[in-house]
This record gives structure tokens, C-alpha cells and sequence, in this order.
């Protein structure tokens, strides 16, 4: 049996997701984040030293980072189904996605959540007014171009692509979901972008992700 080692709020849902366009039986394991820190609790460290998730159990197996469970499901138990074969364009497009998520997209969108954080963040009266600016700086000049590059690239090829590999859902959408979710729930993707959140609609709407949304509790994005 295999069990997610489920985070609220946290990038495992769309193994829950996976999991359920799939049809594997699993169990859930739940965690809550720590209320001051936002961290994974320290028992998390039992499962993985890193102490992070998405991590799932699979009989003695133990895997972690997003983009390798994804692939293992879809290769484990995807009986043909959101994986293309190992060879040709759709498999190089289907593993630049998996990792193009995690790799060149969410780096930029966190260093964003943490500038952003800066300028709540308590500190002497004196210095505010000089982090914020720094933080504000930083995001216009280098952060926010730098987002709206990968939002125009992801942009562009939704408007010709149903799915990220064409007309056939895939493990590469399962992992392309938090980043796309975040963003919308957050405002960097408004309506000059309308195929991301035609995108982000039509994933909303499969069955398979609602059940997995009902098994995972509090999620933000969604």
C-alpha cells in the first residue's frame, strides 16, 4: 500500500492528484504546518532526513522530490496512461516539463514569496523603509521580468497545446499544477493570460482532482 506523506498546503497535492487519475489505492498521512514558521513538522524527518514533502512510502521504498515520485507512479502503476513511451519528442517534452516546474519555474516564484515576506517581517522602525524598498527594487528590476519571461513562455505554449504534451493529460501536468496554481491564486497570472487559467480551470474540473482535493484538506490554491 502505498502512503502519502501528505503536507496541508504544500506541493503533495498533486501526488494525491496523480494518484487518483491513476487508481492506485493509498493512504494518507497528514501533517500541519507549524503556525509561526509555516515549516513541516520535525516528525517529517522519520519518513526522510529532509524532513520535507511530498515524500510517499511504497512498501519498503521510500521516495521524495515531487518530479521523481510523479514519474515513478506514472511509471509503476500508469499502465500506459500519463507517460509517453521512453523514446521520440513526447518523452523529451514530458521530462523537460517534470523538471522545468521545480528547476527554472519555482525558484523565481519563491524568491518573489520571500521579498514579499521582507517587507512584513518584523524589525526595528528605521530599517522597514529600507527593506522595503530593497525588496521592491529587487522584485521590479529583477524578480518580476524574470517571472513574466517563464508566465509569456508557459503562456504561449498553453494557447496551442490542451495539455502540456497536446491533447493527452500527463504526469507532466500533475507537476506543472502547484507553480500554475500558486501563481493564479496569487495574482502574477490576470487575464493577459488566459490559457494558463484556462489550463488551471480545466485541471480544477477533472473528477480525479477533486477527489484528491476532498482526501487532502486545506489547500489554498485550489
Amino acid at each position: 500500500m502505498i502512503t502519502v506523506h501528505h503536507l496541508n498546503n504544500s506541493r503533495s497535492q498533486r501526488v494525491l492528484w496523480m494518484l487518483e487519475e491513476l487508481g492506485v489505492p493509498y493512504e494518507v498521512q497528514y501533517y500541519e504546518r507549524d503556525p509561526k514558521t509555516m515549516q513541516a513538522p520535525e516528525s517529517l524527518k522519520r519518513v526522510h532526513p529532509l524532513g520535507k514533502s511530498p515524500v510517499i512510502t511504497d512498501g519498503d521504498m521510500v521516495v521524495a522530490e515531487s518530479g521523481v515520485i510523479i514519474d515513478y507512479l506514472a511509471r509503476t502503476y500508469g499502465e500506459g496512461t500519463m507517460v509517453p513511451p521512453a523514446s521520440g519528442q513526447a518523452w523529451l517534452d514530458y521530462n523537460y516539463w517534470l523538471h522545468y516546474a521545480e528547476g527554472s519555474l519555482m525558484p523565481p516564484l519563491l524568491m518573489r514569496l520571500v521579498f514579499e515576506k521582507v517587507k512584513t517581517s518584523p524589525m526595528p522602525f528605521f530599517i522597514k523603509p529600507v527593506a522595503k524598498g530593497i525588496a521592491d527594487k529587487t522584485n521590479q528590476a529583477f524578480i518580476g521580468p524574470m517571472i513574466d519571461t517563464h508566465m509569456d513562455f508557459v503562456e504561449a505554449h498553453l494557447a496551442k497545446n490542451t495539455w502540456f504534451l497536446g491533447d493527452d493529460l500527463s504526469g507532466a501536468d500533475v507537476q506543472m499544477s502547484f507553480p500554475l496554481e500558486a501563481s493564479l491564486a496569487r495574482g502574477i497570472v490576470g487575464e493577459n493570460r488566459p490559457h494558463i487559467t484556462a489550463w488551471v480551470e480545466r485541471v480544477h474540473a477533472r473528477p480525479a482532482y477533486e477527489r484528491g482535493l476532498e482526501k487532502g484538506g486545506e489547500y489554498d490554491f485550489a
